[in-house]
C-alpha cells in the first residue's frame, strides 16, 4: 500500500513539473537548455543589436516602399498623408528604439509590420469571372452595417462583339453567415436585361453600361470583413444559352460580439474563412495594345484578409483560347519569356502586390477585348494549396492599312479650263473597317475632283472616278497629289498620299483668234489696195498652229531630257558613294 502511495506521489510530481513546463511555453527545448546552461556569462540567445548600416538600410527600405505605393497608385490627399505619417514615425522608431541586444530581429519584424500597414491603405475593387458580361470600373465597394437595409447596384457591361439577349442575374444565396452577409429571405427576385447591344469602344463606358439593383437586409449576426457576393448569370449569345458568374465584394460592420470573417467566431475553427486574393486593377504599357505587338501588363492584387498572411503565392496568367474548332484554337496572348507564372513569397494582411509580365499579342487577332485569367495558388496559416481565380479584359486594336492601285489619267495634258478623268482603286488591306473615306486632289494647276467613298470593309475595294479641271498653267514638273483620308472606330483620321502626273497649258486658241483677227484686218486693207489679199489668211493660220504644236513638242522633249539628266546624276552619285565606301579612287 505504501509502495502504491509512493508511486502515485511520484507520478503526480512528474505531471506537475510537465504542466509547469508546458504552461511556461518552454517545452522540451527549454528543458535541454536548463540542463546545459550558458556558463560564459554572455546572453547570446537574444541575438545582436543592429549597427548603423542596418538601421539606415531599414529606413531606406521603408522610404522606397512608401514612395512606390504613392507613385504606382497615384495616391493623393488623406491616403498619401497616412503613408507619409507611417513612414515618418517608423524611421524615427528604427533609429532610436532598437539599439540593444536582440534589437535587430525586433527591428526587422517592426519594418515588416509597417510595410503591411502601408499596403492596407490601398482599397479593393470587384472582379469578374465572365468572358463577356463584366462589371464596369465605376463600381465602388460599399460598406454596410448589421441590420441595415441596403441596395446593391451592379453596373453591368457587355464586352462581346455580338448582341446578348435575355440576361438573367440571380444572387447566389447561402444560409451560412460566413458565406452570405444578408438575410436569405431578403434575397429578392431574379433581375432581367432584355437586350445588350454589342461592345462599342467609341462610346464611353458610362453610356453602354446597364445598372441592375438588388435590395437586401444585412444579417444581425453578420461578421465584420469583406464578403464576396456571387451572382449567377444566364444569357443568350449567337442563338445559344450560356452561363457565367459575376463576383464583387461588400465590406460589413458587425456587432462587437459577432466576430470577424478572419477569426471565424469563438471556438469555431472549422468556420474560419480563408484569406482571399483579389485583382484590384491593371494597366498596360503601352496603353493601346495592337495585334502583333509586345506589351507589358501590370496587374495589382491584394490580400483582403485583415489578420492572415498568404505564403508561397503562385500566379499563372492564362489567356482565353480563341477559334471556331478544336484544331484552330489558340491563346490570344503568349509570354515573351516562355513562362506565364509569377511567384510571390508572401503577401501581408491587407497588403497589395504588383505582378509584371511581358506578353505578345497574336498578329491575327480581331479588334475586340480579350480575357486574361489570373489563376492563384497559395498557402495560409490554416491551410495549403488554396486557389482563386480572377480575370482582366484587355482591348486589342488592329493597325489600319490602306493601299492604292495604279492611276489612269486621261488625257495627261489639258489646257486651262479643260478636264481630265482620274481613276484608281483604294484597297483596305488591314483587318479593320475604314470609315468616312475621302479622296481629294491637291495642286496649284487643278481644282475639283473630290470624291467620297464612304465605308470600306476589311479586304474590300473602293473605286475613284473623278474629273479635275485645269485652273492654271503648270509651272513645275506637273505633279499633283491625291490625298486619301479615313477614320478608325474612335474617329481618329489618317491619310495616305498618291502622286499623279498631269500637265496644264495655257489656252492658245484665244490668242490665235486675236492675232488672226488683226492679221485679217491688215489683209483687209491690203485687199482694198491690191484686191483679193484675203487669200493669204489660211496659210498664216496654219503656220501659227504648226508653231504652237512645235512648241509643245519642244517643251515635252526638254522635260524628258531634264528628267533623264536628273536620273543620270542620281545614278552617278550612288555609284560614287559606292566606290568611296568600297575602294579608293585615283
Amino acid at each position: 500500500m505504501k509502495r502504491k502511495m509512493r508511486n502515485w506521489i511520484k507520478k503526480g510530481m512528474i505531471l506537475a513539473v510537465a504542466g509547469m513546463i508546458l504552461l511556461s511555453g518552454a517545452g522540451l527545448p527549454a528543458m535541454r537548455a536548463m540542463a546545459a546552461p550558458d556558463v560564459s556569462g554572455n546572453n547570446n540567445d537574444l541575438g545582436p543589436a543592429p549597427n548603423d548600416s542596418q538601421m539606415e538600410a531599414a529606413k531606406s527600405e521603408l522610404a522606397t516602399h512608401a514612395n512606390n505605393l504613392i507613385v504606382i497608385n497615384s495616391l493623393t490627399g488623406s491616403d498619401k498623408q497616412k503613408i507619409l505619417d507611417m513612414l515618418e514615425e517608423a524611421r524615427h522608431k528604427v533609429g532610436s528604439d532598437y539599439n540593444h541586444a536582440g534589437g535587430y530581429e525586433e527591428m526587422r519584424a517592426y519594418v515588416s509590420s509597417v510595410i503591411s500597414m502601408m499596403d492596407a491603405v490601398i482599397s479593393a475593387i470587384p472582379s469578374s469571372t465572365s468572358d463577356f458580361l463584366s462589371l464596369a470600373d465605376t463600381y465602388q465597394t460599399p460598406t454596410v452595417k448589421y441590420g441595415q437595409a441596403v441596395t446593391i447596384v451592379l453596373p453591368v457591361v457587355n464586352l462581346s462583339t455580338a448582341e446578348i439577349r435575355d440576361v438573367m442575374i440571380k444572387p447566389h444565396v447561402s444560409n451560412l453567415v460566413n458565406e452570405w452577409p444578408f438575410e436569405p429571405s431578403s434575397a429578392g427576385t431574379t433581375r432581367n436585361i432584355l437586350s445588350f447591344p454589342p461592345y462599342d469602344n467609341k462610346k464611353n463606358m458610362e453610356v453602354v453600361r446597364q445598372d441592375v439593383s438588388f435590395n437586401f437586409v444585412v444579417r444581425s449576426d453578420v461578421k465584420s470583413g469583406y464578403y464576396p457576393l456571387k451572382f449567377d448569370l444566364a444569357y443568350t449569345r449567337n442563338g445559344k444559352v450560356e452561363k457565367a458568374e459575376l463576383t464583387t465584394y461588400v465590406k460589413t460592420i458587425g456587432k462587437a460580439d459577432s466576430g470577424s470573417l478572419d477569426d471565424g467566431g469563438e471556438g469555431d475553427e472549422t468556420q474560419k474563412s480563408k484569406p482571399r486574393i483579389i485583382v484590384t486593377g491593371f494597366e498596360t504599357m503601352p496603353g493601346d495594345v495592337y495585334a502583333g505587338s509586345t506589351f507589358t501588363i501590370t496587374i495589382h492584387v491584394q490580400n483582403t484578409s485583415r489578420s492572415d498572411s498568404v505564403r508561397n503565392v503562385l500566379f499563372n496568367m492564362q489567356a482565353k483560347e480563341e477559334g471556331k474548332d478544336e484544331d484552330s484554337k489558340f491563346a490570344a496572348f503568349l509570354p515573351t519569356s516562355g513562362s506565364s507564372s509569377v511567384y510571390v513569397d508572401s503577401i501581408a494582411p491587407g497588403a497589395s502586390k504588383d505582378l509584371v509580365i511581358e506578353m505578345s499579342a497574336k498578329s491575327d487577332l480581331a479588334q475586340k477585348p480579350y480575357v486574361l485569367d489570373v489563376n492563384m495558388k497559395y498557402d495560409s496559416a490554416e491551410a495549403v494549396d488554396l486557389t482563386d481565380t480572377a480575370s482582366v479584359s484587355i482591348p486589342i486594336l488592329q493597325e489600319q492599312r490602306c493601299e492604292t492601285g495604279d492611276a489612269e489619267v486621261t488625257p495627261s495634258d489639258i489646257t486651262v479650263g479643260g478636264q481630265a478623268n482620274i481613276m484608281f482603286d483604294v484597297y483596305n488591306t488591314g483587318k479593320t473597317t475604314l470609315y468616312n473615306v475621302w479622296v481629294k486632289f491637291e495642286g496649284e494647276s487643278i481644282t475639283g475632283g473630290d470624291s467620297f467613298l464612304g465605308t470600306i470593309s476589311s479586304g474590300e475595294t473602293g473605286s475613284v472616278d473623278a474629273m479635275v479641271t485645269g485652273a492654271a498653267a503648270t509651272m513645275d514638273d506637273g505633279k499633283i497629289k491625291a490625298v486619301i483620308s479615313y477614320e478608325n472606330e474612335s474617329g481618329v483620321v489618317s491619310t495616305v498620299e498618291k502622286e499623279l502626273e498631269l500637265f496644264v497649258m495655257e489656252e492658245m486658241m484665244g490668242e490665235f483668234t486675236d492675232d488672226m483677227m488683226g492679221i485679217e484686218g491688215d489683209m483687209g486693207d491690203m485687199g482694198e489696195m491690191e484686191g483679193g489679199g484675203k487669200k493669204f489668211i489660211l496659210p498664216i493660220v496654219l503656220v501659227v498652229i504648226v508653231l504652237a504644236i512645235a512648241g509643245i513638242i519642244l517643251f515635252r522633249i526638254r522635260r524628258k531630257k531634264k528628267k533623264e539628266q536628273e536620273e543620270l546624276e542620281a545614278d552617278l552619285k550612288a555609284l560614287d558613294e559606292t566606290d568611296n565606301g568600297g575602294y579608293k579612287r585615283y
